[in-house]
């Protein structure tokens, strides 16, 4: 089978693998049909990303079909379309014992620390696999995965109907962010750089709109809070200053939820965290959130339909990737497809 694997930054090469088989752990044989294109493959690309271990087969949006199981596998069958979650962990740590399993202290991420979807055939456990709702295509269903990490955000935030929730970025992060916490959630206040975006935001259900850099940032959240500030943000720009920014716009007794993957120093002020008391509290991929996703599918709740705005053959991934560093305005998901 023929693989895309990042050999080191910046030197993407397909390569020529041997077909795995299945055995009675990876009990089930995927053929794979759609693969998403995350910023964190591309951090993994470019050499940014601090969890990648290289040379690897990146990848963590995978989605495909059974064309295989062992006798042990009773859930899945053959013609099954699937998707396969990113996380594997020991089940024996501590954090695995608390059941957060997403931070396990032996975690390997499928795409990072391990070989991921970016190939044509995958041998898994049928236990990380889940059937795909019927009304969604292959190509929209790699949106499942960032919807997992959107419902992780909101978890840990314990984002609540009377919240007021700070959203600040809204790149593929936090747009998807938006959709579930709009579903938690009655006032939402999306920040960003873009115009455009914040139309965006507000067309999707966020309540108000503030541009970062047009606007008095300050200003405009306490003119939305009633001076108090918001009760919970969420961070998915990522940036040197955002966090700070999200100090400042939290309220006494908030709470606010980082996701960057950034190594660089970046500025706090300890003042604004211990006088008004508030939970930083990260949030890394998802615990167990697939069978949430799906349920809000089937159910109607979300509607993942149309969010891949560009496709790519798999074996023209440099050419996806060399398109995503052109930053073209009109990028918004990026799907690779696996022939017949």
């Amino acid at each position: 089978m023929k693989v895309i694997q990042i050999a080191r930054p910046n030197e993407l090469k397909i390569l020529e693998k041997a077909n795995p088989v299945t055995d009675q752990k990876n009990n089930v044989l995927i053929k794979m049909t759609a693969a998403g294109i995350c910023g964190s493959d591309v951090g993994i690309y470019h050499g940014t990303n601090a969890a990648a271990v290289y040379p690897r087969i990146i990848g963590h949006e995978m989605v495909g079909v059974v064309i295989e199981t062992e006798a042990n596998a009773t859930r899945l069958k053959k013609g099954d379309r699937v998707i396969i979650n990113q996380v594997t962990s020991c089940g024996h740590c501590y954090p695995c014992g608390i059941n957060r399993g997403n931070v396990c202290d032996n975690l390997a991420v499928r795409g990072v620390h391990i070989d991921g979807g970016y190939c044509e055939f995958m041998a898994v456990p049928e236990a990380d696999c889940y059937v795909l709702p019927e009304t969604l295509s292959d190509i929209d269903a790699i949106m499942i995965e960032p919807t997992t990490i959107a419902i992780q955000s909101c978890t840990r935030a314990e984002l609540g109907k009377d919240d007021t929730l700070l959203l600040y970025g809204y790149g593929a992060l936090g747009s998807s962010i938006l959709k579930i916490a709009r579903l938690m959630c009655d006032t939402i206040i999306v920040a960003d750089v873009v115009p455009e975006k914040l139309e965006e935001a507000k067309k999707n259900g966020a309540k108000y709109a503030v541009d970062i850099i047009r606007d008095d940032f300050e200003a405009k959240i306490k003119s939305y809070t009633g001076g108090r500030g918001v009760t919970v943000s969420i961070d998915a720009a990522c940036t040197k200053d955002s966090l700070m920014k999200t100090l400042v716009a939290t309220g006494n007794a908030g709470r606010i939820v980082t996701m960057g993957f950034s190594t660089q120093a970046v500025e706090i002020n300890q003042f604004l965290i211990t006088s008004k008391e508030l939970d930083i509290r990260g949030s890394r991929l998802q615990n167990k959130m697939f069978a949430k996703a799906i349920e809000l599918i089937n159910a109607g709740t979300l509607d993942l339909t149309g969010s891949v705005s560009h496709t790519f053959p798999f074996l023209e991934a440099q050419r996806a990737f060399d398109f995503i560093d052109t930053k073209d305005p009109s990028i918004r998901k990026i799907a690779l497809t696996f022939g017949a």
